[in-house]
Order: structure tokens, then sequence, then C-alpha cells
């Protein structure tokens, strides 16, 4: 072995504790986060196996449990319904489908082959969603695959009927709390929002342009955050019309849902910006004083955005409109300097840098709850002092 190869080995045996450590925290982030879904579940499967056997008095009413467990699952953004009762009709007709057959075909391979295509084609032919077809699929194959029931014929469907129901019942009557998952995912969009403008006021203050270009990737890399955030909050907005238990919450999670919006249209802006910003500092010296006022500007406006995620992880209302002025009044801060002008900016490239932080800006306002003609008049008007 060459010392370089020795001290390659070397190099990675020193990231060891450094990668088992990310991944632990990583997992117990996983964990904690899905402790309430773990429970549904393991109450559900538990309760549905109970009625079963007790109630029905059915022998070892596995597919009762399986049901229940399949039809809850983990999903992105707490429970949705339509994918439970997606699931929990996959699921049950797969078994009704396989005691069907199995009463005219008996039991064997082949058998058993031709219940799964007919089942897989039958979900085709019922519904395109992949979870459907998975469940029909697999649950019509098991039901003749595994011996007989000694309950008589389809009590393995009454199993699954049962299943289903407790699923459906916990779903709706004890869902998660449907605010949480949208908060943590729109912190993360923030965080890495203030980031890229961070880079960006580090960029102009150091004139570098490999640092605005950072801040582009890293701004571009910001697209699944966002749509992470929408897909939770129409699984929220779903909980919280439907759930007696979160029907108080509807409120909060329709004003999440006007501000992403506006944050949406900030990132977006500030990806032109990135961009813009690396073009500039690659051909255009800018002045001292254009230098200092935009990286202020940008530093302040990242501190702005971090003022804006207290307000959206704020559970109390009184709280959460406390945050929201302050943001507020830090963004009408920002405006109100943005004309290039006062900034100090003279040459034509710096004038476009200033009108781009201006739209970004206008959105963020409107984030807070401003309409767009309240947000404009925040501005200065361009040419004026």
């Amino acid at each position: 072995m060459t010392s370089s190869e020795a001290a390659q080995y070397r190099s990675r045996f020193r990231r060891v504790p450094e990668v088992v450590g990310k991944r632990g925290r990583s997992g117990w982030a996983r964990m904690t986060s899905g402790f309430f879904q773990a429970v549904q579940m393991t109450v559900a499967a538990v309760g549905a196996y109970v009625i079963a056997e007790r109630l029905l008095g059915h022998q070892g009413p596995i597919f009762a449990a399986t049901a229940a467990l399949v039809s809850l699952g983990y999903a992105k953004g707490g429970l949705r319904y339509r994918r439970v009762l997606e699931v929990s009709i996959g699921c049950t007709l797969g078994i009704v489908m396989g005691d069907l057959l199995i009463q005219v075909l008996g039991h064997g391979e082949w058998q058993a082959a031709l219940v799964l295509l007919l089942s897989l084609l039958l979900a085709r032919f019922l519904d395109n969603g992949a979870i459907f077809t998975t469940q029909m699929g697999l649950q019509s194959v098991l039901v003749v695959l595994l011996p007989p029931s000694q309950d008589g014929v389809f009590a393995r469907s009454f199993d699954a009927v049962v299943g289903c129901l407790c699923a459906l019942l916990l779903a709706y009557v004890i869902p998660q709390d449907p605010r949480r998952e949208p908060r943590q995912d729109l912190s993360k969009l923030i965080v890495e929002f203030t980031q890229v403008l961070t880079d960006c006021s580090r960029a102009v203050s150091d004139t570098d342009s490999r640092l605005a270009w950072h801040a582009l990737v890293r701004a571009r890399q910001t697209q699944p955050l966002v749509d992470s955030v929408r897909s939770g909050l129409t699984a929220s907005r779903e909980i919280a019309h439907a759930s007696p238990l979160h029907r108080r919450h509807r409120r909060e999670i329709d004003d999440l849902s006007e501000s992403i919006r506006y944050v949406d249209l900030a990132v977006r802006n500030s990806r032109v910006f990135a961009r813009r910003l690396a073009s500039v500092l690659n051909r255009v010296s800018l002045s001292d004083d254009a230098v200092a006022s935009l990286s202020e500007t940008l530093a302040d406006l990242s501190d702005a955005i971090l003022s804006l995620d207290h307000t959206f992880s704020a559970s109390h209302p009184q709280t959460r409109e406390s945050y929201l002025r302050q943001t507020r009044n830090e963004l009408i801060s920002v405006a109100g300097r943005l004309e290039p002008g006062l900034m100090g900016v003279r040459t034509m490239e710096g004038e476009a840098l200033v009108l781009l932080i201006r739209p970004l800006v206008v959105d963020l306002l409107e984030s807070t709850g401003l309409t767009h003609e309240e947000a404009i008049r925040h501005l200065p008007t361009l040419g004026g002092r």
C-alpha cells in the first residue's frame, strides 16, 4: 500500500464517527417524527385483530391486522384520507378476489399466478394508483397461497373489512396534528432561503462570484422543499376540514397555505438574483458604497426571513401575531432602502441588482398578510430621494 492510499484510508476512517453520528441523528429524527403514526398503526392492527377474533369468533384473523396496518402505513404529510381509503379498498378487494377464485380454482401455484394476474388487471381497470394495484395483488395472492381458513368462505374478507374500518376510524377521529409536518418543512425551506441570501451578502462584500454561484445552486435545490411543503399542506387541509379534533386549526393552515405561495415566489426571485449577481461580480466592479449597502441589505433581509420562520412555528395566535408584526416591520425597513441612488449604486448593473431585490421583498411582505398594493407602497420611488 502506497503512502497516498494509506492517507486516504486514514481520512475515511476519521470520517466514520461523523457519518455514524449523522446517520444516528437522522434516524432518531425519523423515529420521533413517526412515533404517533407508529402508535396509531399498532392500535389499529391489534384492535382489528381483537375485534375479529372475539366479536366475530374467527381463528387467527391475521388479515384483519394486516389490512389495518397497510391501510394506515407511513405517509408524508400525515394521513391522507384518499390514500387510506384507496389502500383499504385495494386490500379488501384483493382478499375478496382471492377468496372468490379459490372456491372455483382451488389452491396451487398456477392458481396463485392466475389470481394475481386477474387481480392486477382488475386493479388497473378500477384505479390507476400504484398503491391500490399493489395491495390488491398482494392480498389476493396471499389468500391463495396460505392454508384455507377454518372459519368458512369469505371469513378473511370480513377480517379485511374489519381492519380497514379500524384504520379509517383512527385516521378520521385521531389523526396527527396537521400543522406539524408543514411547519417542519417550511422551517427547513426558510433556513435554506436565508442561507442563500447570506451567501449572496458575502459574495457582494468579498466580490466573490463563486459564492454567488454557490448561492444559486443552493437556491435551485430548494424546489423539493417547496414541493414538500405544498404536498404537506394539501394533506393538512384535508385533515383539518374532515377531523373534528383539528377543525379549529383550519384558519392557521389556510394562512400557511397562503404564505407559502409568496415564499415560493420570493425563493424563485432569489434564484434570478443570485444568477445576475454572479454575472455582475464577474464583469463589473461596484463602488465601496454600493458594496456596503447591498451586502447590508441582503444580510438584513436574511434576518427578517428568520423572523418569518418564528411566525410560522408559533402555535399561540398572539405569539404568532407578535412575530408577524416584527417580521413585517423588518421587511418594511429593508424595502424603504431599495432605491439605487439612496444605496450609492451608480452603475447600470448595480441598479439591476437593486431592482431584482424589490419584487422579492414585495413577495415576502405579501407572505405576512399585506396586499400587493400595500406592499409596494413601502418601496421608495425610483429616481427620487
